[in-house]
């Protein structure tokens, strides 16, 4: 089954599911949807940032400074943000990502989905996903924020990581 295939989870306003469509109708309808972030960290605190793959179906060959993806149709939040993370990252038994927030993101121009954010510490050697993954590399968070302006990003990602540090900031 390709990736375009997968079924999701449609939602409402309020993330109450409506129905279901594979992911490449609901994206190409604009179909409001659930997707998980997981902010990964090594042991020295630096930040996990890839580079997408140019075949990805949204936001193809940018940057991101989270690995995650979709929910699956009957899939929790939790379930989704390890199966994504393991996955993206290449990894085995890593822990159980902590939820941190949820908010709903939307650009304006018909994509919009519910995105779950979490945190994970990957001490583990990472071998990301060929297919999902082109570049990558744990880098300090003076790194990521000097290569904020310099490198294309993925919206949402900037997204999640704002409104991430606003949490932190407040805390």
């Amino acid at each position: 089954m390709s990736s375009a295939d997968e079924i999701l989870d449609i939602v409402d306003e309020q993330d109450r599911v409506i129905g279901r469509s594979p992911r490449g109708e609901a994206y190409a309808k604009g179909l409001r949807h659930r997707c998980v972030f997981i902010e990964a960290r090594d042991a020295q605190g630096r930040l996990f940032v890839h580079r997408r793959t140019p075949t990805k179906l949204v936001f193809p060959s940018r940057y991101d400074m989270f690995v995650g993806g979709v929910v699956g149709a009957g899939e929790s939040y939790d379930d989704a943000a390890l199966r994504e993370a393991e996955e993206e990252l290449g990894v085995s038994g890593l822990p159980r990502p902590s939820y941190l927030f949820k908010f709903l993101y939307d650009d304006g121009a018909g994509q919009t989905w519910w995105s779950a954010v979490y945190e994970v510490r990957c001490d583990l050697p990472v071998s990301p996903q060929a297919e999902e993954v082109a570049w990558h590399d744990f880098l300090a968070e003076d790194e990521v924020q000097r290569r904020l302006a310099e490198w294309a990003w993925v919206p949402d990602g900037l997204a999640a990581y704002e409104r991430l540090k606003a949490l932190r900031a407040a805390r």
